[in-house]
C-alpha cells in the first residue's frame, strides 16, 4: 500500500483518430492538453474538475482518470488507501478529440508518476498503450496519447485477450493542423451505431488504398493528402447526426482542403501545407458556430514524482 503524502503529475494530449480511411487505426496526437495531479491520503476519494466537462463528469470512482489511476495502480502490484485527484481539462469533452482516452492514459501515466516513488518499476509505454486500450477496445486515440505525434495502431485478437499495439510516424514537418470544433456534442456509441456491420468489398478496398496512401501522405508527400484522406467506410455514414459537420467538411474538401471528421465527429480536422486556411472556410465556421484552432502535433504523455504543473 503506497503512503499517504505521495504526488504525481501528467500532462496528455487530445487526439484525432481515423483522419478519414484509417478507421480505428490511425492515429494523431494534438497540441491541447489535460494536466492531472493525484495525491495519495489516509483514506477516502476527492476528485477535483476544472475547465472542459467539469459540471458534467461525475466526482466518483467511475471518473475515467480515477478509473485509469486504479488501473494502473492495480498493474504496478500497489494500492492506494485514498486519493485526491484533481483534473484542469483543456480538451473539449464529446467532439470527437480523444477526451475519453486522455483521461485514462493520464490517469494510468499519474500512478506512473506514484510508482517511481516506491520499489515497484513504473509501467512502459506497452503497457500504456494496452491498458488504456482496453478501455475502449481500439487502440488508435490511446496510442496517439501515449506516444505522441502520428500513430498507427493495431490489435491482435488471436490470444486468450486482445493484443494492442502502435508504433509512431514521422508525420512531415510541412504539414500544419487546424481543428474546427462545433458548440454541438456526439458520442461515439450513438454515431457508432450509424455504422452498418458489412461493407462491399469495394469499399474495403478503396479504404485500404487510402489508408495505405495517408502514411506516405502524412510522412513523405504531403502533396498527396486530399486523395489519401478519402473515406468510405464511416464519414458519410455518420453525416445524418451531424450534419453542419457533415456540411462543413464538404465545403473543406471543395476548397482542397484535406479534412475529416475527427474520430466519430463531430469536430473536423484539416491537414495541409497552408499557413492558413482558405477565408471562405473560415468565415463559413465563425458563421455555423465552429470555432477553428490552430495546433501542432502533441507529444506523448508526460508523467513525474510531486505536483509539477498544476497550483
Amino acid at each position: 500500500m503506497l503512503p499517504a503524502g505521495l504526488a504525481a503529475t501528467a500532462v496528455v494530449s487530445a487526439s484525432s483518430a481515423n483522419l478519414g480511411p484509417g478507421f480505428d487505426s490511425l492515429g494523431l496526437a494534438l497540441s491541447l492538453c489535460d494536466e492531472i495531479v493525484v495525491e495519495t491520503t489516509e483514506s477516502g476519494l476527492e476528485v477535483i474538475v476544472e475547465g472542459e466537462g467539469a459540471d458534467q463528469v461525475p466526482l466518483t470512482r467511475d471518473h475515467l482518470v480515477v478509473r485509469g489511476v486504479e488501473r494502473g495502480l492495480h498493474a504496478a502490484g500497489v494500492g492506494a488507501a485514498g486519493l485526491v485527484v484533481r483534473c484542469r481539462n483543456a480538451i473539449p469533452h464529446s467532439r470527437g478529440l480523444g477526451s475519453s482516452a486522455a483521461a485514462v492514459v493520464g490517469g494510468l501515466a499519474a500512478a506512473n508518476g506514484l510508482v517511481a516513488q516506491t520499489d515497484s518499476p513504473p509501467l512502459t509505454e506497452t503497457q500504456l498503450i494496452q491498458l488504456s486500450s482496453e478501455f475502449e477496445g481500439h487502440p488508435d486515440n490511446a496510442a496517439a496519447a501515449v506516444l505522441g505525434g502520428a500513430v498507427v495502431s493495431w490489435v491482435d485478437c488471436t490470444g486468450e485477450r486482445p493484443v494492442y499495439s502502435a508504433v509512431p510516424l514521422r508525420l512531415h514537418p510541412d504539414i500544419r493542423l487546424f481543428c474546427a470544433v462545433p458548440e454541438d456534442r456526439s458520442l461515439t456509441a450513438e454515431t457508432r451505431v450509424l455504422l452498418p456491420g458489412r461493407v462491399s468489398h469495394e469499399d474495403a478496398r478503396f479504404n485500404v488504398s487510402r489508408a495505405a496512401l495517408l502514411v506516405v501522405a502524412l510522412t513523405e508527400r504531403p502533396d498527396l493528402l486530399m486523395a489519401a484522406t478519402e473515406d468510405m467506410l464511416h464519414q458519410r455514414q455518420r453525416g445524418p447526426a451531424m450534419p453542419a459537420s457533415a456540411e462543413y467538411l464538404r465545403l473543406m474538401r471543395r476548397h482542397s482542403v484535406a479534412a475529416t471528421l475527427s474520430g466519430a465527429g463531430p469536430s473536423l480536422i484539416a491537414l495541409t501545407t497552408e499557413p492558413e486556411l482558405p477565408a471562405e472556410v473560415v468565415q463559413y465556421g465563425a458563421a455555423k458556430g465552429f470555432t477553428i484552432i490552430a495546433m501542432t502535433a502533441g507529444e506523448g504523455v508526460r508523467w513525474s514524482p510531486g505536483v509539477k504543473v498544476l497550483g
